[in-house]
């Protein structure tokens, strides 16, 4: 979906889809975390460096950090 087609959809719509973006991106960082960081570093939750799994709060920060790198690289691809 370009750009101009989600801009016409006004701005309701532009909201709620960014709400539901996010959303999703903090359930498959909430998910991805909780099955790949035990699997690929057991000596590091077994130690109490890494956590086994995170908030919703944290999942939150990294969502909106991984949504901000997509925003630059789609930015900077001109």
């Amino acid at each position: 979906m370009k750009l101009r087609n989600i801009l016409l959809l006004g701005f309701p719509a532009i909201v709620l889809w960014l709400g539901v973006i996010f959303v999703l991106g903090i359930f498959l960082i909430k998910w991805f975390w909780m099955w790949t960081i035990p699997g690929l570093f057991p000596g590091a939750v077994a130690s109490g460096a890494v956590a086994a799994k995170i908030s919703w709060w944290t999942a939150l920060k990294l969502s909106v950090l991984v949504a901000l790198l997509a925003a630059i690289t789609n930015i900077s691809k001109r």
